[in-house]
């Protein structure tokens, strides 16, 4: 009799969150969100540069830092604030060679990073730094190709290349761009880029192909789309014209992913494909997009809480004892090729995978 007490009593601690309308908090000491931001980001300070071409700041590496910043500002942890700022700090003078040039949107989202330092720390260094990444990515270069310059014609970024990548990586500078000047025109561009791509690029079951000639749900790819419609929504204002066309795409999309969960309660390398494996990156970013939509409005709490509840607490399995995520897809080029995407590599470790957990975190603490 006393055992079954227990038991009775261990279930009723376990299911306390969703008596009391949210199940997004009282998570267990192994996922507490604030350990494993520490975890994540302590992992993160003193690591080596991730390098785009060996060149330049890779975006995976400024959305890990961006993240790890956002998750320090949320906690009120200035050690972590200060750590963080000492890392960036060579980039001024040392390590100048190293900030992005900006011709591609890849590159040009490095922006968001000062911009995100100068919103925390009121530093006009970073602001200074940060906001010709966001107006040169609308400034037609004198070189432009006849296709640069057809966007740019249309009011489009000349950098649109009608990847779904690219509505994290336009939409994240444009929208920081707005919240540290209040100039509607960036956050505007970013909206109408937003339904552009949607509308050419979003199929009817809510998911996008990794390219219109690769007709695969590629995760990392979907990813990027769901955290990127999630962050313009989070800055676009409510009145803004093209934002009830985003609230549309990002809702069939949410309510798509949904349907392809796995017994994990997380995605798949290839969304709809149950022979695929578990791909950890794309999972944590349809989480963090849902988590955000839960704890705004967007999406009902009592749908949606227990999917990105039961999601979270089987992405942190996936975390090793150092803070690593593993089973993180490799970086891959489109190829319409199904084969291809079911062998690329898993990784552990990598930024495309750390940063979507950080974002995790500090949705979930906030």
């Amino acid at each position: 009799m006393k055992r079954i007490l227990i038991l009775i009593y261990i279930i009723s601690i376990s299911i306390i969150p969703c008596i009391s309308g949210s199940h997004l908090d009282a998570f267990p000491e192994n996922a507490s969100p604030k350990k494993i931001g520490e975890l994540i980001s302590e992992r993160f300070i003193p690591s080596k540069h991730m390098l785009h071409d060996g060149k330049w700041i890779h975006y995976a590496e400024v959305c890990t830092w961006y993240g790890a910043l956002r998750f320090a500002n949320e906690t009120g942890n200035r050690k972590l604030i200060s750590l963080l700022q000492d890392r960036f700090e060579p980039l001024f003078h040392a390590e100048k060679a190293l900030l992005p040039i900006k011709n591609h949107v890849d590159l040009n989202m490095f922006g968001c990073l000062p911009l995100e330092f100068y919103k925390i720390t009121n530093d006009k260094r970073y602001f200074d730094l940060g906001m010709p990444y966001a107006d040169s990515q609308w400034l037609l270069p004198s070189n432009a190709t006849k296709e640069e310059i057809n966007q740019a014609l249309k009011g489009l970024s000349w950098q649109t290349r009608m990847w779904i990548d690219d509505m994290y990586m336009i939409t994240i500078i444009q929208s920081q761009a707005y919240k540290v000047t209040g100039n509607k025109e960036y956050i505007n561009r970013a909206g109408r880029e937003m339904v552009v791509y949607l509308d050419s690029l979003q199929r009817s079951n809510g998911l996008f192909y990794h390219a219109p000639e690769v007709p695969f749900f590629w995760g990392r790819g979907n990813g990027w789309m769901a955290v990127g419609m999630t962050e313009l929504l989070m800055a676009l204002p409510e009145d803004n014209p093209d934002r009830p066309l985003i609230m549309k795409g990002y809702l069939t999309m949410m309510k798509s992913l949904k349907t392809f969960r796995n017994k994990e309660g997380l995605w798949n390398q290839l969304i709809d494909a149950p022979d695929f494996w578990t791909e950890t990156s794309g999972s944590a970013m349809f989480i963090y997009a849902m988590i955000v939509g839960v704890k705004n409005g967007w999406l009902p709490e009592g749908e949606y809480g227990p999917i990105a509840r039961k999601g979270w607490l089987s992405l942190v399995t996936y975390l090793n004892k150092d803070g690593d995520l593993t089973e993180v897809c490799a970086g891959t080029n489109i190829k319409n090729d199904r084969q291809y995407y079911y062998d690329r590599p898993r990784i552990m470790g990598d930024y495309h995978g750390q940063a979507p957990m950080l974002w995790c975190t500090y949705a979930l603490i906030k």
